[in-house]
């Protein structure tokens, strides 16, 4: 009727507490003995504690703890008014009622697809990493995502980052993959990996829970994204490299974004962009094993239409002028139009949510350019098959 357990044994021969490894005999009812035993301990009362136990009352003689806060060397515990064979059983007893407390059943039908609370829309406004101290600022939905640790999404944390010039930050995540772009400034990141310089409309990616220090030579804000919350959940830690760091020049981006333009059909493209790849990714094609990112362009006047998929989108606006919005709707109609939309304003330097599961389409109403990246959490959905993007 005991747990026979292995536990940490304290010494109180010096201020150090020296771990040994002792058997030690522990049950349900003597642990709440022993905390009965040392809070009177703690106030002066009586060494012995009596407890209502089996009907009767009972007089625990002797306890020694375990417990590193008390310093004693073992468990005992000696039972008066209480027959042994009485205790082994109930003690049986209890100890499987206390394996348990925590099983819960549902009716298949009212449970099988439950109601999670819902990806809000909302936006992280550019005037935040514009003015103030070298910080991070968290775009944290915790509290509508109902999670315990800062998150955007389930999977994601989207984050500026501002430096000010001749300043640094330090970062370190518990994370298996980070992406950095660079809003504005210039400057280098170091890590035990090496250094890298970067300068505005950079995109470069850093493994697990690496310690990474930014130094910015200029006034600087970064857009960066991890999947800590991802880890969070799992209750796990990242603790090997998936990828190597690596290093997306704007000249390399802007390069791609030309080639693919120049492709036969590239007008009737449902979108025209690159998506950023990594060669530990090749099933995937995404920049991380858990992330994706696309650099999307749309032209004046132009309009790319409708899809949807079961990542969430966390839309960095890299340059746009006015009049280039997203709309986003539940329902298409016949010909592909989005009913009853939500209409998001894109503003140069900010990020939004595009919700999962929710068409949207993208309007360039101005006479100039405009430019995105999304990021997501795509690259863990297309190697569990779940994405599911379609197009209309």
């Amino acid at each position: 009727f005991f747990f026979h357990y292995y536990v940490p044994v304290f010494s109180h021969c010096s201020n150090q507490a020296k771990h040994q490894m002792k058997p030690t005999f522990v049950t349900p009812f003597s642990i709440s003995c022993l905390t009965q035993y040392h809070e009177a301990r703690l106030q002066g009362s009586p060494v012995s504690v009596r407890r209502e136990f089996l009907g009767r009352h009972v007089t625990v003689k002797k306890i020694e703890s375990v417990h590193p806060r008390f310093e004693a060397s073992s468990v005992q515990m000696h039972f008066d008014g209480v027959g042994t064979t009485e205790v082994r059983r109930s003690l049986d007893e209890f100890s499987k009622s206390v394996f348990q407390n925590d099983a819960l059943f549902f009716e298949y039908m009212s449970a099988a697809n439950p109601k999670m609370p819902a990806i809000p829309f909302g936006s992280l406004s550019a005037s935040l990493h514009k003015t103030g101290d070298t910080r991070v600022i968290p775009f944290d939905l915790s509290y509508s995502i109902q999670t315990p640790y800062p998150a955007t999404s389930p999977n994601l944390l989207a984050s500026y980052i501002r430096i000010q010039p001749n300043d640094n930050i330090s970062t370190q995540p518990n994370a298996s993959s980070q992406t950095f772009y660079i809003i504005r400034g210039f400057g280098h990141t170091d890590t035990e990996f090496g250094r890298i310089n970067w300068k505005e409309g950079d995109v470069f990616v850093l493994p697990m829970d690496v310690a990474a220090t930014h130094v910015a030579t200029a006034d600087t804000a970064m857009y960066w994204i991890h999947d800590e919350p991802l880890l969070n959940y799992l209750g796990a830690r990242a603790v090997s490299k998936r990828f190597e760091p690596t290093l997306y020049t704007r000249e390399q981006l802007m390069g791609e974004i030309e080639r693919v333009r120049a492709m036969p059909g590239a007008k009737k493209r449902n979108r025209c962009g690159v998506l950023l790849g990594n060669s530990a990714t090749p099933l995937t094609k995404t920049i991380t094993h858990t992330q994706w990112c696309l650099m999307n362009i749309i032209m004046p006047d132009d309009t790319q239409k409708p899809h949807k998929h079961n990542s969430v989108a966390l839309d960095m606006v890299i340059s746009a002028g006015p009049n280039v919005y997203t709309l986003i709707g539940r329902k298409v109609d016949a010909d592909g139009n989005i009913l009853n939309p939500i209409r998001q304003d894109w503003r140069s330097g900010e990020v939004f949510i595009t919700p999962p599961g929710l068409w949207h389409s993208h309007h360039n109403e101005s006479g100039e350019p405009a430019l995105i990246l999304p990021m997501q959490d795509a690259g863990l959905h297309t190697y569990m098959h779940t994405l599911d993007i379609q197009f209309t």
